[in-house]
């Protein structure tokens, strides 16, 4: 979801569906079941798909890829092999699915391009992709929700459940039909909705230094008041991951740090 000028596509089109959102490392999680819908759940503390765990009435949607060498974080490569891009990647998702996970929100649904691994906590509702642009896909996400929903990428592990409180919380969609955070390329990382409208999404153009821009002015145009969260870069290049591991404490920041000891960061 972000955008930078000349930003070059990160996969053909046939591979377009595993390559427009963040990924994971591996996650230590209490053994749990999954459900034939695709969600994990522990008897007594993870409620069942659609019910309120908390008193946010949003729901929070994760769009992701699985972490596979070669077709995530391409722009890591180099100075990053694929498969230390894929591990950063990785990482990267299990502190933001770690951190929403925590979260008193009506449902936590991931969005995923490729399978399910052994990084998925509890308490998630898992959903395919759908195919085309990542407009259409994060359009297809909003349209899985009959009430607030805020979409998030994988991109910025330094997320925190404070950052993402005013448009989480149960007073968040009081005088508010909109929540927008912007990047610091250009793009957005988090883009919110009382009212999920996809048509406000489609057509936007994407991996663009005016991405959020645009989206911005979308939800503007359509009348609705709109606040915004905190600008955050977001992981494309080894100069990006430098930053933000040295903003984050979790699995991303590790990683980061074991691998810096091999990779010099230009």
């Amino acid at each position: 979801m972000s955008g930078s000028p000349g930003r070059p596509p990160e996969a053909s089109a046939a591979q377009a569906a595993l390559t427009d959102a963040p990924l994971v490392a591996a996650m230590a999680r209490a053994p749990g079941t999954r459900s034939q819908a695709g969600t994990r759940s522990q008897p007594g503390t993870v409620p069942k798909p659609g019910t309120v765990s908390g008193p946010s009435p949003t729901t929070v949607l994760v769009i992701a890829k699985e972490p596979v060498p070669g077709r995530v974080k391409t722009r890591l490569t180099p100075p990053y092999r694929p498969e230390e891009a894929a591990q950063l990647a990785e990482a990267a998702l299990v502190d933001t699915l770690r951190t929403v996970a925590g979260m008193p929100v009506r449902r936590r649904v991931l969005v995923l391009a490729g399978r399910p691994g052994h990084w998925l906590p509890d308490g998630f509702e898992v959903v395919p992709q759908c195919g085309g642009g990542l407009d259409e896909r994060i359009a297809s996400a909003f349209a899985l929700c009959d009430g607030p929903a805020l979409l998030i990428g994988m991109d910025t592990p330094q997320i925190t459940a404070g950052l993402l409180a005013p448009a989480t919380g149960a007073d968040a969609w009081n005088g508010c039909d909109a929540w927008f955070g912007p990047a610091e390329d250009g793009g957005f990382w988090a883009l919110g909705m009382a009212r999920p409208e996809p048509g406000l999404v489609r057509g936007v153009p994407m991996s663009t230094g005016r991405t959020g821009e645009v989206q911005r002015q979308r939800l503007v145009d359509a009348g609705l008041s709109v606040r915004d969260l905190p600008v955050l870069r977001d992981v494309d290049t080894a100069a990006d991951a430098a930053q933000v591991a040295a903003l984050s404490s979790g699995s991303f920041a590790a990683a980061h740090a074991g691998l810096a000891r091999a990779v010099v960061t230009p």
